[in-house]
């Protein structure tokens, strides 16, 4: 554990120093290095990919309408979709081209000097991973020319550029990791590789990972099926197939006690720069347990639901008639049709004594409410927060423990998983007319997620404070650890087995299965590590707005004042129960900020304090939209356009 915390703490340092000129070479100061051997640079490189791809979760959970968050900053992101002249939701940018940067090319470059090649081929992986991440949050960014000596400003790329040199930097990370590596690197590359602990065939899998995710983003395009699609199912034959394989960097946690913060999860509670102030959304819950309301279609308004015919009252906590057809899971507490990943994922008020963690019928009561987009009061009760039970529960309060699941403070970062790749394959297979291979992905894709959802499960534990005259037992409202999952591990697997088997996942057919059904799926399996990838898929099919010709535009798709989306049932509708801000439905009905000229967010700009302060000349060069213009959040990048993007 010292090792580790030497390593990340050397890692850190060499981030300051590596990049200093070399008349610095005069004070060789052994505890600042201006030279380290190159493995020592990975621990922290890893690190902040980890945390940096986190730290922009926090707008693009909110802009993908799985979380909803009424922090000061985010909510711009929640509701307006217009741009605040701060440096939030740039964190990646931040990442590669600072705290990455020449420390990540700098260890490639003397790996390669050294023969190393393995090292050389993880960090060309990372690289890989960094620029296809970043072109898709920002779209156009400077690559050529990113680190050329002496340069003041530096020129943009196009975005079917960076996803071309993408794919490049990938291969060449397999080929440099299939190489004879004849380095000795005794335990340094084991200790500082906090994902796969130097494993060669763990990294290979993740470059051939990142492609797939890469060519995944371009399924709407029009040349997709000759062009992308191939390549894809190539890739994924040699991509992560297991949990095993699954991209998580590794935390120390420690809360409080930890000699670092950082060694603590972003989102646990002691940071809790993740998930303070945010919660679940409508849409997101209403997906997970089946109740996606029934719209009517002339008024936008939710259809009420019919009185109780015993009771003749309409239930508070089902007041809207459902929609006919569910694509996850579904009210019925029948045997299959409850999806357990609620019970990790989403947090509710049900669930904060730890007193029925075991008890299927309990944990099936269970309700959980979604919030809106800038408040946890949604259209039927108020939201839990995401790391507990109880409502308002942040990092300043007395809290629950460590927090649980992922937002836990030594719950590692994810940054792709087996199941991922499944969905992709399933999205490819149905696009190509191959359904049956489609259904197989998609059945995957589920059970790994199944899988992987309870691997994280860590359960509270019950305090018991009396009993009342009958003899049950009183509970503490907080548990006796406290903090922790809901649910135990045993109980989960077998709800998760009741599940795969029923009508949902095993009992699916090939005539059943939609396209909905596969990306709805893939939203519940990313949520929330891969809310970016969720708001990539949701731009690739324009959020479902409804429009003429190849994409939508101002008073084709929407006015200044309103979006026309398509409603649920629209056979060509993919998101089912989703609806923009200014969709005119029920708990919609707003306006976007008038910057935006009434077009939902496409991209997230640059970072201010870099682009908008020195680089103003190549930001005005941009097409169609300037990076000055107002709306420039709101151009559609090149992977969303079907076919070329118009640069005029």
């Amino acid at each position: 554990m010292k090792k580790l915390l030497t390593i990340l703490l050397l890692a850190s340092m060499s981030f300051t120093f590596t990049a200093c000129d070399s008349w610095l070479d005069v004070n060789n100061n052994v505890d600042a290095p201006d030279y380290v051997t190159e493995d020592l640079y990975l621990a922290g490189i890893l690190s902040s990919l980890g945390q940096g791809n986190y730290w922009d979760i926090r707008a693009t959970s909110v802009l993908s309408q799985g979380m909803g968050t009424y922090n000061s900053t985010y909510s711009y992101y929640a509701n307006n979709f217009y741009y605040k002249s701060s440096d939030s939701a740039a964190e990646m940018w931040r990442v590669v081209y600072w705290l990455h940067g020449m420390n990540l090319e700098n260890m490639i470059n003397q790996a390669l000097e050294n023969e190393s090649y393995r090292l050389a081929g993880i960090g060309y992986a990372i690289k890989a991973f960094d620029w296809d991440m970043l072109t898709k949050l920002h779209g156009e960014v400077p690559m050529k020319q990113a680190y050329e000596p002496g340069r003041l400003s530096h020129d943009y790329d196009y975005q079917d550029e960076v996803y071309t040199q993408v794919r490049e930097w990938a291969k060449t990370a397999i080929e440099y990791l299939e190489m004879e590596d004849n380095t000795d690197y005794g335990n340094r590359l084991k200790d500082a590789d906090l994902m796969y602990a130097g494993d060669a065939s763990k990294w290979i899998k993740f470059a051939h990972s990142v492609i797939v995710r890469n060519l995944s983003s371009l399924t709407n395009k029009n040349d997709f099926t000759s062009a992308y699609a191939q390549d894809l199912i190539t890739h994924a034959g040699l991509a992560m197939s297991s949990n095993e394989d699954n991209a998580t960097v590794y935390r120390l946690g420690g809360g409080n006690e930890a000699q670092f913060s950082n060694y603590n999860n972003s989102w646990g509670v002691c940071r809790g720069t993740g998930t303070d102030g945010y919660y679940a959304s409508d849409f997101l819950v209403q997906v997970m347990t089946g109740t996606m309301p029934l719209y009517d279609e002339v008024t936008g308004d939710k259809v009420q639901a019919d009185p109780d015919p015993e009771t003749g009252e309409i239930s508070e906590i089902y007041p809207f008639a459902l929609a006919p057809k569910q694509y996850v899971a579904d009210t019925s507490k029948a045997k299959g049709h409850f999806d357990p990943r609620v019970t990790a994922k989403i947090g509710t008020v049900d669930a904060n004594t730890y007193a029925n963690m075991s008890n299927v019928d309990s944990i099936k009561s269970w309700i959980y409410y979604g919030g809106s987009f800038t408040t946890q009061a949604g259209p039927i009760g108020n939201a839990a927060n995401l790391w507990g039970s109880r409502t308002g529960y942040n990092s300043n309060s007395s809290r629950d423990g460590s927090g649980r699941w992922l937002y836990e403070e030594s719950a590692p970062y994810i940054l792709m998983t087996a199941s991922e790749i499944q969905f992709c394959l399933a999205e490819t297979y149905w696009k190509l007319g191959q359904k049956g291979n489609a259904l197989a992905a998609f059945k995957k894709g589920i059970a790994l997620d199944l899988e992987f959802t309870a691997t994280y499960l860590d359960p509270g534990a019950p305090k018991k404070t009396g009993e009342a005259e009958d003899g049950t037992p009183i509970y503490a409202a907080y548990g006796d650890r406290p903090g922790g999952d809901v649910v135990a591990p045993a109980t989960f697997k077998q709800l998760a087995a009741e599940y795969q088997a029923g009508p949902y996942v095993d009992g699916m057919t090939e005539d059943e299965l939609t396209l909905s059904h596969i990306m709805l799926q893939k939203f519940v399996a990313l949520f929330p590590w891969g809310s970016t990838e969720n708001w990539v898929d949701l731009r690739k099919y324009h959020y479902d707005i409804k429009y003429t010709g190849e994409y939508p535009s101002l008073n084709n798709g929407w006015t200044l004042a309103t979006v026309d989306q398509k409603w649920d049932s629209d056979e060509t509708k993919v998101y089912k129960g989703f609806y923009l801000a200014p969709a005119q439905v029920q708990n919609r009905r707003s306006k976007y900020n008038e910057e935006n000229h009434g077009s939902p967010c496409y991209r997230i700009r640059p970072r201010y304090n870099s682009e908008y302060m020195w680089n103003k000349p190549a930001l005005d060069a941009l097409k169609p939209i300037g990076g000055r213009e107002e709306n420039y959040q709101c151009s559609i990048p090149w992977f969303a356009y079907p076919g070329d993007m118009p640069k005029n």
